[in-house]
């Protein structure tokens, strides 16, 4: 019998100058970046924690912790891959991903597209099953001042 399980992800990075500011697996024009031990996808880390929390298989930070060099820089898309990998060797499928950004600015809209095709292509499912948004934080807080920027992902996933 099939069961159905969902997970929830959340991450958050400063916004630095000198990085390069990639969202989704897609580098944004912007004179900031997030600052990170990896490229600082906030958004992919995000669909990365919702997955493993989904499958219970622990988080980011144990597969791919920032005390290891291995991972200094790494490609949070390359990273995805590897936990969908680690997904379908514990025999789940994915459902859906739903996932939020929360970013004064660049605008997400104009890239959306790119990057559901990003993280559906690293997870080997159509686009269909990935959903992606974005909010501003209304000039309150962090990332309303623009110090930052954040991610929410919900991951529905099924035992095959």
């Amino acid at each position: 019998m099939s069961e159905t399980r969902t997970g929830l992800g959340v991450d958050s990075h400063r916004l630095v100058a000198g990085r390069p500011l990639i969202l989704g697996g897609v580098e944004f024009e912007s004179e900031l970046g997030l600052d990170g031990h990896s490229d600082a996808d906030v958004l992919t880390h995000a669909v990365i924690d919702a997955l493993l929390g989904a499958a219970a298989l622990g988080d980011i930070g144990t597969h791919f912790p920032d005390s290891d060099e291995r991972w200094r820089g790494a490609d949070s898309i390359d990273l995805l891959s590897k936990v969908a990998g680690m997904l379908i060797g514990a025999g789940f499928e994915l459902v859906n991903v739903d996932a939020t950004v929360i970013i004064e600015q660049p605008k997400i809209g104009p890239q959306r597209e790119a990057i559901v095709e990003r993280i559906s292509g690293a997870l080997g499912v159509e686009a269909s099953r990935v959903n992606v948004k974005a909010t501003t934080a209304e000039q309150i807080g962090a990332f309303g001042r623009g110090e930052g920027a954040g991610a929410v992902a919900v991951a529905t996933l099924r035992t095959s």
